[in-house]
């Protein structure tokens, strides 16, 4: 099994940018492809962003496209997280999720999902 550590949370004025990080340890990082989920009190956690290996695919939230970027870095075991722009509604919990391969299922539903980090707080002020 993976574990992940989340980083790079904090507070940020609206239209500011944060970068998250995920750090991963454990089993092959390559065995895996990586997600960003975000939660807000009182709602349910939503996808934000996948990254695929085999085939550099990229997968993003209507909400975060134009203004989110994943990427990641086999040799370092880690995935990021740019996001610029930020709004306060995505004021919420961010967790970085991985997705053993090959796994069925919807690359965009938290059930689909192996392993998760601890989550890092955001908060975007007005």
């Amino acid at each position: 099994q993976v574990q992940l550590v989340e980083s790079g949370g904090g507070l940020v004025q609206a239209g500011g940018s944060l970068r998250l990080s995920c750090a991963a340890s454990g089993r092959t990082f390559s065995s895996y492809n990586m997600g960003w989920f975000r939660q807000a009190p009182g709602k349910q956690r939503e996808f934000v962003a996948a990254i695929e290996w085999s085939g550099s695919s990229l997968y993003y939230g209507d909400s975060v496209k134009g203004r989110f970027t994943i990427s990641g870095d086999n040799a370092k075991n880690t995935v990021s997280l740019q996001m610029n722009s930020l709004k306060p509604e995505e004021t919420a919990v961010y967790y970085c999720a991985a997705r053993q391969i090959p796994r069925r299922g919807s690359i965009y539903y938290t059930g689909n999902y192996d392993a998760w980090g601890q989550g890092t707080q955001v908060t975007v002020s007005a």
